[in-house]
């Protein structure tokens, strides 16, 4: 059984920083389940169960293990599942068909099931109240739940730009894409309370759905769980900055204050690797160019409309 690796402290409250390693999919996973060389990558190549897969490794306290939907199926009824388990992906034999009520009936697993509507958890003793618009990424860049501090840049999940972008920016920057829809963001992690035992939250894109488990065991190694279920065909696996932000990043949240809606990013002198990160998230291509160039002779590459005076 691996150890559980050590927490990710948030980097402004001054505790040593460590790096998570990159997050990968077991080779553990149901009979249905295909995963790339990378590790990164789960597809369900027929029926709509047997879709389970793990983490590689245990998640430390505080690290997100997020996927990205890639492919939808008609004809299912369900979606994605997400949770954890402090069971060893390598003592299942066989994998459960179904993260629930399977894998759950074997005891020590807590998974969530995604729905085309709010996910957050009633905290007990509360009233349900119907659920309010997240903040905008720009007007707050960072996720805080309980003592952590996490950027929500690539946790929110975007539409592609196409031929009708200008109409979804305000979607865009509000950050309201259905929880089940093709490049929705979904991750899953657990934070340790005083009492030695620790809260599993999801998340999704960008939002923290509160604590849908409670009393989860500190103690032991506790991978992440995602049911590649009916209509969810495949995920890819998206990789977080728990530091400081990447340049790259810091550039992005520039250039996306500066414009007025995502096609005017396209006029932009700037790689085109750059320009699609900043529109939504994932470049076509890797970033070739020095990030500072901008392709052609004068011009100020940074100028999408002109600046409004501070008040």
């Amino acid at each position: 059984m691996a150890a559980a690796p050590g927490p990710v402290p948030d980097p402004a409250g001054g505790a040593p920083y460590r790096e998570p390693p990159p997050t990968r999919f077991h080779e553990v996973h149901g009979v249905n389940i295909r995963v790339d060389p990378s590790g990164t990558r789960a597809t369900r190549v027929e029926s709509f169960a047997n879709g389970l897969c793990f983490s590689r490794e245990p998640l430390a306290p505080g690290q997100v293990f997020l996927v990205e939907i890639e492919e939808k199926e008609l004809g299912w009824c369900g979606h994605l599942r997400l949770g954890l388990t402090a069971l060893d992906p390598g003592s299942l034999a066989p994998v459960p068909e179904y993260s629930l009520p399977d894998l759950v009936s074997l005891g020590r697993s807590w998974v969530f099931a995604i729905t085309r509507h709010h996910n957050r958890v009633v905290a007990e003793g509360q009233e349900g109240e119907p659920p309010g618009r997240p903040p905008g990424l720009l007007d707050e860049p960072y996720l805080h739940i309980e003592q952590l501090r996490i950027p929500r840049d690539r946790l929110v999940g975007r539409s592609r730009p196409g031929r009708y972008s200008h109409l979804l920016d305000q979607l865009y920057e509000l950050n309201v894409l259905p929880p089940t829809a093709r490049r929705s963001r979904l991750g899953v992690l657990f934070c340790p309370r005083p009492d030695g035992t620790a809260d599993m939250h999801i998340l999704i894109n960008g939002e923290d759905m509160g604590p849908s488990a409670r009393g989860l065991p500190t103690t032991q190694p506790l991978y992440a769980v995602v049911d590649v279920f009916a209509s969810t065909k495949s995920v890819r696996l998206v990789q977080l900055e728990y530091g400081l932000p990447s340049l790259q990043t810091l550039c992005r949240i520039v250039i996306q204050r500066s414009v007025i809606h995502r096609l005017a990013i396209d006029g932009l002198h700037l790689p085109t690797g750059l320009k699609d990160f900043c529109k939504w998230g994932r470049p076509s291509k890797l970033l070739s160019q020095p990030l500072w160039s901008h392709g052609a002779s004068g011009g100020d590459p940074w100028r999408a409309k002109p600046s409004e005076p501070e008040s």
